[in-house]
């Protein structure tokens, strides 16, 4: 059988044992107010209907105005060579001996037979989540934008915080299976690093102009990440400590806290957190969103895409504890991840204050096409792979929602997403490429 045709039906088979570690932890579901057919579309006075099938925090979204469209579940497919990687090579990974790390990890995915059983379930899980087939090479996402607004039902579109930002950029260097070098960078062995990212240069705000951010991921455990910035303001590249990573007030004009392990969904070092299953869940989420750039939802100030393409997925719940000993200033208590089983990305990522309360989620909006815009000229695949057209970031205590295009609505860049195309390399995330780039 085809192993990840093996990994479904296993999973399938292990779903009254999940639905009980549902139950255990208080996500229980009412089955009268949870059903939702295609073609209904879910509105604030009926966000009871739903209540049972989001997170908390996408609820939330929904009382304020967030409409839903409800349409059929769509099959996802890995790309192929993602797929031919991950049978190659999966049966010779595992976890370390403290099961915190990554043993013999060279494609694909680490993990594609998951037992809701096994004690270290969450902790792999979180694996796949690390080397996940949205962009296994490489991914260039070319000027995008974010919006900031106050949010609320029938509340006036009425914007605090612009951002434009020229490049959302990753490399791996351990996993790659569409772009030579294959399957690992060369420079893995001397360095040891798993994968590099930039954000940079920001284009607005006027007073941000040409700042940016790298940051460096190491296979070893205990070494945490590298991370600098660019200031325009003082004009000079600062080395920032590792807690800045889960603590940091990110956002320029916006009030907004915005720390760097929480971009794109969870990207924080994996050996930094212990991690819990809750479960295992049918929920909705966007997988095949109709729109690229997004549309602005105009029934709840702008702080979401509505109405989109809402479809029941089949979630894994998960539980993410900082490390005190290893990141003391996270302003978090914990985050719960809901993981998309076939997408393998965040449907939805929340995070609880330290009282424990529910502070901020993250919404994304996936599709799955052949190319990241209808009339794409360059970004073209030879198969349907995924693509992040949209993500909104709501602070539950204050309101403030910042919600990002990808592509932007109004830059000149169209295609926006080049992943898996050689469009970045190692020379993109240097210190030099950074301070270039603001001139």
């Amino acid at each position: 059988m085809n192993l990840r045709l093996f990994w479904i039906a296993s999973t399938r088979k292990v779903a009254l044992t999940s639905i009980i570690a549902i139950l255990a932890v208080g996500i229980s579901p009412r089955p009268a107010a949870s059903e939702v057919h295609p073609g209904e579309i879910i509105t604030p006075d009926k966000a009871e209907q739903v209540r049972d099938l989001v997170s908390p925090g996408v609820y939330y979204k929904v009382v304020g105005g967030m409409t839903m469209k409800i349409v059929p579940t769509g099959r996802v497919e890995w790309p192929p060579p993602y797929q031919e990687a991950t049978e190659k090579y999966s049966s010779q990974v595992r976890l370390s001996e403290d099961h915190r790390s990554l043993v013999g990890y060279v494609a694909g995915q680490p993990f594609p037979l998951l037992d809701p059983n096994e004690p270290n379930i969450a902790t792999k899980i979180v694996w796949n989540n690390v080397f996940r087939p949205i962009a296994s090479d490489d991914y260039d996402l070319r000027d995008w934008e974010c919006e900031s607004e106050y949010t609320g039902r029938n509340q006036p579109h009425r914007v605090v915080g612009y951002f434009e930002i020229g490049h959302y950029a990753g490399y791996q260097l351990v996993g790659r299976t569409e772009v030579e070098p294959v399957p690992v960078d060369p420079d893995f062995k001397d360095t040891g690093r798993y994968w590099l990212f930039a954000v940079y240069p920001l284009l607005a705000p006027a007073e941000l102009h040409g700042e940016g951010f790298l940051r460096f991921r190491y296979a070893d455990p205990v070494r945490g990440d590298d991370f600098w910035t660019w200031n325009s303001a003082t004009r000079r590249v600062r080395r920032m400590s590792e807690d800045f990573l889960s603590s940091a007030a990110l956002g320029g004009t916006s009030p907004e806290t915005w720390d760097p392990d929480h971009w794109g969904g969870f990207n924080a070092k994996t050996e930094e957190y212990d991690y819990r299953f809750l479960g295992e869940k049918e929920m909705l989420a966007v997988a095949h969103a109709e729109h690229s750039p997004e549309i602005t939802c105009a029934t709840d100030g702008g702080g979401s895409a509505c109405p989109e393409a809402w479809e029941k997925r089949h979630l894994y719940i998960v539980e993410a504890v900082p490390r005190r000993e290893r990141i003391p200033e996270a302003l978090h208590s914990k985050t719960i991840l809901y993981m998309d089983s076939e997408l393998w990305y965040s449907s939805y990522v929340e995070t609880y204050n330290r009282s424990g309360e529910l502070w901020q989620s993250h919404m994304f909006y996936l599709t799955y096409r052949d190319r990241p815009v209808a009339d794409a000229r360059i970004a073209i695949y030879p198969f349907k792979r995924e693509f992040l057209v949209g993500s909104t970031r709501t602070d539950l205590s204050s309101g403030l929602a910042t919600m990002c295009y990808l592509p932007g609505r109004q830059t000149s860049e169209r295609e926006s997403w080049y992943i898996n195309m050689g469009a970045v390399d190692r020379s993109f995330f240097t210190v030099q490429a950074m301070v270039r780039s603001a001139q």
